[in-house]
């Protein structure tokens, strides 16, 4: 892998970008596994079900200030530099997810409990909205116009990672402390794991510079006075191009990695355990696909391979759900296997297209606004739609036509766009030269 200053600074760059993000989905990833013990602490006893819904109801309060943090440190980044609003964010981040596992619990506070855990929750969220797209655009202003589509995706693909690291340890400390001690103290330990792993990230991220984009527009003063009405202004059609290209994205990512491993338990009726090896089949799936996939999008083009993961939606999402329903555990986890597979084919390159969409002056404001209203609209309320589908039509099939939905609206964006792939970024020296 080479890129702008070889290959030993890219991949600190790529180390400093995908660390903030891997703890962003572990600390998703220990919220959701953690939630029958979160519920016990922090709400009253005698109704189990209110205290678990007021769970995620916390949960999915973060994904209502994803666009609130898109749109601060998104023209923060444009104005201030790729790298300074990254180190703030995973500081946030690591922060307010070491903080929860401090909390006192509603037995020692009452109702202050929740409410810290609420605040948390919401500066996690907000935190959140500016990390995914500071550091997406860092690594594609970093990357040569050759290898932009891997180097990139690495955020995509850290994002696996972490979630795979979450579910892996919240696993392991059910299976070795069990269940009364978990509930004492054991649900803490996986958020105070994350302050250490945020620290490395920031001491990473601090050793870091800016991006040679930014730098160049810095020094001949050409940063915008106001990117995110400048976005607005001149990049609007871009913006919407992302929530479109993204709701694919984000209804595949938390049908495949978040709902199905409830809906392994709840509608099939398998044990926790087949869930727990199904959803980690699926990781490991997506984290040896996902690279190799990007590095194919280099040689033959993003296009290519965002019709062929919304295709492939739109015509197996149906089959695969039967499969998935035919009564048996080694079917059902290889259908939650190639359901993995599809979705890491459009993820391996929807984030590194939505990057190419904007020039430098607003290219973190314009792709963090179009990603984070989209994940506020199809990302935290996709396991909710899916599991009423299924729940108000009797239809245990139901999820299927939310994907394939989902998959019509994104191919159909994908299909009035220009392929980005080995093109200079716009606003850059070498796009100009090439416009030339």
């Amino acid at each position: 892998m080479v890129g702008v200053s070889g290959a030993s600074p890219l991949r600190r760059v790529i180390s400093g970008a995908s660390i903030g993000n891997a703890v962003e989905w572990y600390d998703f990833a220990i919220y959701g596994f953690l939630a029958t013990f979160i519920a016990a602490n922090f709400f009253p006893a005698g109704n189990d079900t209110a205290a678990l819904l007021n769970t995620f109801a916390i949960f999915a309060a973060a994904f209502v200030m994803r666009p609130l943090g898109g749109l601060v440190f998104g023209p923060l980044g444009d104005r201030i530099g790729r790298q300074r609003v990254l180190a703030i964010v995973i500081l946030l981040m690591a922060g307010s997810t070491l903080a929860m596992g401090l909390l006192p619990t509603y037995d020692a506070i009452g109702v202050g409990a929740p409410l810290l855990l609420l605040f948390l929750r919401c500066l996690q969220g907000f935190s959140a909205g500016g990390e995914y797209g500071g550091g997406a655009c860092y690594l594609a202003e970093f990357a040569s116009d050759a290898r932009r589509g891997l180097t990139v995706t690495f955020i995509a693909w850290s994002g696996v990672v972490g979630f795979l690291l979450g579910s892996v340890t919240v696993t392991l400390l059910q299976t070795l402390l069990g269940d009364a001690a978990m509930d004492s103290y054991g649900w803490r330990i996986p958020f105070l794991i994350a302050g250490p792993l945020g620290l490395v990230g920031l001491y990473i991220r601090l050793k870091l510079t800016d991006t040679p984009a930014f730098e160049q527009l810095a020094a001949s003063d050409d940063v915008a006075a106001s990117p995110l009405r400048e976005a607005v202004r001149t990049a609007w059609r871009a913006i919407l191009a992302v929530i479109g290209i993204m709701i694919m994205f984000n209804v595949g990512y938390y049908v495949v990695f978040t709902y199905l491993p409830t809906y392994f338990i709840k509608t099939l009726h398998f044990s926790k355990t087949t869930a727990f090896v199904s959803i980690t089949v699926a990781c490991v799936v997506a984290i040896v696909a996902i690279l190799p996939l990007a590095a194919l999008s280099d040689r033959i083009g993003r296009r290519p391979l965002l019709i062929a993961g919304t295709l492939a939606f739109a015509v197996l999402a149906y089959p695969l759900f039967l499969l998935l329903n035919s009564g048996s555990v080694a079917a059902a986890i290889t259908a939650h296997a190639l359901l993995a597979a599809i979705e890491s084919t459009y993820i391996s390159v929807a984030v590194a297209t939505g990057v190419e969409l904007f020039a430098t002056r607003v290219r973190y404001s314009g792709f963090s606004i179009g990603y984070n209203v989209c994940v506020a609209l199809f990302g935290g309320t996709t396991p909710y739609m899916v599991a009423w589908l299924t729940a108000s039509t009797g239809n245990n099939l139901a999820p299927a036509f939310y994907v394939i939905a989902a998959a019509v609206v994104s191919l159909v964006t994908v299909l009035t766009l220009r392929e980005t792939a080995r093109r200079p970024l716009p606003g850059t020296a070498r796009a100009e030269v090439a416009a030339r």
